[in-house]
């Protein structure tokens, strides 16, 4: 398959067991439902539990990295799975007073998973190698895994009940870790050697020595907030405006059913494209998608704004994150995209109250607010192309001899 020619088998072994484990990974769909039905809480109450999982997993996700960088991300990756999939299983045991410790727990160790999982992915691949094919193929398999997963849960869910839920899902996320344990290298690799060094300089210095990376972070962290509104005010809006949950189920079809159509052939077509350019771009896009909604809700409207929102998704997730990657030093791999991991799943806890309460403060200013954010954001990456240093288009990159990831490390500029 051409699309992923040159994709290491490490990293084609990793999207099968990230497919597995988006398959099982359903607890988190369902868990509002669950705290207020089968545990008897308030919403209130369920809400609070849910803001703290959220928050444990941003946390881990942004600091995960740290964990591979210094202990190798092998182990950071084995460890993060063996908690969460403990803490999920035996979560249905537990007190409603225990929740509110053991579910960050278990989320903070799923975002060390997520932010491990990345970070592998880019050891495994050379500079200059397939990067961008390499994300994309675990982002496909991701979504193809989430696409059958929450269907399953609801199975599950209807059939025997809710607490089997995270049963399945701690047993799951378990079974995970053992695959991972048995496809990536015990020892003498990049993958469970750590890339600590007392004498590197620090990741402050190295992102400042990174302009365009800084800009990239906060465009994405700008980005995230908007693009997860689709899960947060878009239905409001949609059911406000006479529309039923049925349409906003078939949108999120259309962006289930185009990334897993197009992803993976637009990295491969685009994989010799400027990445900060393609970033931009989708960024772009994804602010044009809102303004869309901007004269109206109708069908056609709402219609569009999934497309546009999708095709810039498309564009700018796994160039971003190949980009992190490539402007890394290998002794900070981990914390790059530990940093990029936090920064694009931001939204899910800043995106909520945010959009609510712009949403009913002023409802007609909530669409133009996101659309000029997303489009600052792009403006911002695309004139990043022109920052000096590893990260943009001045200063030549220096080279140490080459590590043990087999990709050059960079030093910092200046």
């Amino acid at each position: 398959m051409g699309m992923v020619r040159g994709v290491p088998r490490t990293v084609r072994l990793l999207a099968l067991g990230a497919f597995f484990n988006a398959v099982v990974s359903f607890t988190f769909v369902y868990l509002f439902v669950y705290l207020v039905g089968p545990r008897g809480l308030t919403v209130t109450q369920a809400g609070v539990i849910s803001g703290i999982g959220g928050i444990g997993l941003v946390a881990g996700n942004f600091t995960g990295g740290w964990f591979g960088d210094r202990f190798g991300h092998r182990r950071a990756l084995l460890t993060g799975a063996c908690v969460s999939g403990a803490a999920l299983l035996v979560l249905p045991a537990l007190p409603v007073t225990a929740l509110y410790a053991v579910l960050p727990v278990a989320q903070y160790a799923a975002g060390v998973v997520r932010a491990a999982s990345a970070a592998l992915v880019a050891v495994s691949v050379p500079e200059g190698g397939s990067r961008r094919q390499s994300f994309a193929l675990t982002r496909f398999a991701s979504n193809g895994g989430f696409a059958v997963g929450p269907p399953l849960g609801a199975l599950v869910a209807t059939r025997f009940s809710y607490d089997w839920l995270f049963v399945a899902d701690g047993i799951g996320t378990l079974l995970f870790a053992a695959y991972a344990s048995r496809i990536l290298p015990a020892r003498g690799s990049a993958h469970s050697a750590p890339a600590h060094d007392p004498d590197a300089p620090g990741i402050w210095r190295e992102l400042r020595a990174r302009p365009a990376v800084l800009v990239l972070l906060a465009a994405i962290v700008c980005v995230d907030l908007v693009y997860r509104q689709q899960y947060a005010t878009l239905p409001v809006f949609l059911a406000d405006h006479g529309h039923t949950t049925q349409l906003y189920g078939w949108l999120l079809a259309i962006n289930g059913g185009v990334i897993l159509c197009l992803e993976l052939p637009a990295a491969h077509a685009l994989r010799k494209r400027s990445p900060l350019g393609t970033v931009g771009v989708g960024l772009l896009l994804v602010g044009l998608g809102y303004a869309i909604l901007i004269p109206g809700a109708g069908v056609l409207f709402a219609v569009t704004m999934m497309l546009s929102l999708t095709l810039g998704e498309i564009l700018y997730k796994t160039p971003a994150t190949a980009y992190v990657a490539d402007r890394a030093p290998a002794h900070a791999q981990g914390r790059f995209q530990s940093l990029y991991a936090g920064a694009s799943i931001s939204g899910q806890v800043l995106a909520p109250p945010l959009g609510a309460a712009l949403y009913t403060a002023a409802p007609a200013l909530l669409w133009p607010v996101c659309a000029l954010l997303a489009a600052g954001a792009g403006a911002a990456v695309l004139a990043a192309r022109r920052l000096p240093g590893p990260g943009g288009r001045g200063r030549p990159v220096l080279r140490r001899p080459e590590a043990e990831t087999g990709s050059p490390e960079r030093a910092p500029a200046g």
